[in-house]
């Protein structure tokens, strides 16, 4: 969009932010104007232009109209808008850009009357480039995708974006972002977006190194995961089975069940098809596309490497869950739903880097009301058909307790019983429990258990253990597994709850 080359009013306050290379400043509610005194301001206050102008201006712009209808012989000029919510003027043609749209001023009198035309836009308030930094090889490409947004969160669309290389030497990047490494070294991209009045800037590391990255491993529905997820010293990974029993285990079994069975939540064939949670792995260089949140404040805003007809977990909380191999990050959504015009839409949304231990946010949800990742904890046929299961597994119970416990960061509940499973909350099959007369495949299942044990991950039916959708499962060897009872079950010892 175009601006005023008379865009050169009065900065009255200024907001800096570092990825921006302009000014901003509080959005005006328009409902504020009034004929009696203005208050602070707050904004640029825009200088007039011609009547008769067609004038571009960001949400929260004001600008002092100026007429030239003549007010003698006490003809005052009254003035008015077309669109009072996209602009409104008060009486001493003081107008605020509201909201997006379009508006005509009109200033008027005995003598005549004179109109103005504002287009109003949302002002660019962030701006991210992914992927961020770049690493790529001599002779590879990676195309560069930029979302903008707008204070309230919105996606803008249709601003100009320029990028420039800082070393034209080592990485070139074309008009539309692709940036194509050239010489080994290291420089960085600036991406520029926005016009006059409204620029924002974003600095993106590129790396270019001699050799193409190894492939990591396969891609697609289920695909075999080659790494781990996350560090070994990371709590998923971490033997809990010489770990001290906590103090209020029988009494948090019971409330469980006691005699209630474990069911495996996952399997090839239920109502005509496999049922559990199912994942994609995808390469670096998978679009992303933009995703919307009903719980915005708590999820990362994205966007997401969704590939075209990704797997959706079957039934009510419809998750998706995504893995960049060449990036090894994990993406995940909860209530996932495509839109028409190719962005999606979710309830919540969380983004993992596979290689760290960074915990969310305390106090945060994820695509899991524990603020957990859901692969980490899911029973993967990749794992069983290689006979080992090197983690901790995530289940399910009925009632939770308003807390959470490391390395849950979200309770989803009001009941601040202390003999209630907290988010988080880790359990092991017991040394005791014989399962020779398990098959295999079960058997790899029940000695994760008791190494590694699972972790209360949702609210949901009791002592149900997630794992993937995957038509290659045994469904009779899996069902072996609801032989077991709450009773063959003890509650790691927990130390650092969290409660309100």
């Amino acid at each position: 969009m175009h601006a005023l080359a008379r865009r050169v009013g009065v900065v009255v306050a200024i907001g800096l932010a570092a990825c921006q290379g302009d000014k901003t400043a509080p959005v005006v509610d328009p409902s504020s104007i009034s004929d009696g005194p203005l208050g602070s301001p707050v904004l640029l206050i825009l200088p007039s232009p011609p009547a008769g102008s067609v004038t571009s201006v960001f949400v929260g712009d004001s600008v002092q109209l100026a007429s030239k209808l003549s007010t003698k012989h006490g003809r005052s000029i009254s003035w008015s808008s077309s669109s009072a919510t996209v602009m409104r003027v008060n009486s001493k043609g003081l107008a605020v850009a509201g909201a997006v749209g379009s508006a005509i001023i009109t200033a008027s009198n005995a003598n005549g009357s004179e109109q103005w035309t504002f287009n109003v836009s949302q002002r660019i308030a962030t701006v991210t480039v992914t992927p961020n930094p770049v690493s790529l090889s001599v002779g590879a490409a990676v195309k560069l995708t930029v979302t903008l947004k707008a204070s309230d969160g919105s996606v803008i669309t249709g601003r100009p974006i320029t990028y420039q290389s800082l070393n034209t030497t080592i990485a070139a990047v074309s008009d539309t972002g692709s940036v194509v490494g050239l010489s080994a070294g290291n420089t960085s991209v600036v991406v520029t977006a926005g016009s006059t009045g409204n620029i924002v800037t974003a600095t993106v590391p590129v790396v270019v190194g001699t050799t193409t990255p190894p492939d990591t491993g396969a891609l697609g529905l289920n695909a075999t995961l080659t790494r781990a997820l996350f560090p070994a010293d990371n709590p998923w990974n971490t033997p809990i089975d010489t770990a001290a029993v906590d103090p209020n285990s029988a009494a948090i079994i019971s409330n469980i069940g006691l005699t209630t069975a474990l069911h495996p939540d996952f399997g090839a064939n239920f109502n005509g098809g496999p049922f559990g949670i199912p994942y994609v792995v995808v390469s670096g260089t998978q679009p992303r596309v933009n995703v919307s949140f009903d719980f915005g404040d708590e999820s990362d805003p994205g966007p997401y490497p969704i590939p075209p007809n990704p797997p959706i977990e079957p039934g009510g909380d419809a998750h998706v869950l995504v893995v960049d191999r060449d990036a090894w990050k994990l993406y995940e959504l909860y209530a996932a739903q495509p839109l028409a015009d190719g962005t999606w839409h979710a309830g919540s949304g969380a983004i993992f880097d596979l290689s760290s231990n960074t915990l969310r946010p305390a106090g945060w949800t994820s695509a899991d009301a524990a603020g957990l990742p859901i692969l980490p904890g899911l029973v993967r046929f990749d794992e069983v058909s290689a006979g080992n299961i090197a983690h901790a597994l995530r289940f399910t119970v009925s009632r939770t307790r308003k807390a959470y416990v490391y390395p849950a960061r979200h309770w989803a509940s009001t009941d601040t019983s202390s003999l209630r499973p907290p988010m988080g909350m880790r359990v092991r099959l017991k040394a005791s429990v014989d399962i020779s007369g398990y098959p295999a495949s079960a058997q790899v299942i029940l000695r994760a258990l008791k190494k590694y044990g699972m972790m209360v991950a949702d609210n949901g039916s009791n002592w149900y253990i997630s794992g993937t959708a995957d038509a290659r499962w045994n469904d009779t060897e899996m069902n072996t597994l609801k032989a077991l009872h709450g009773s063959d079950f003890e509650v790691v010892r927990m130390t650092g709850v969290v409660t309100p």
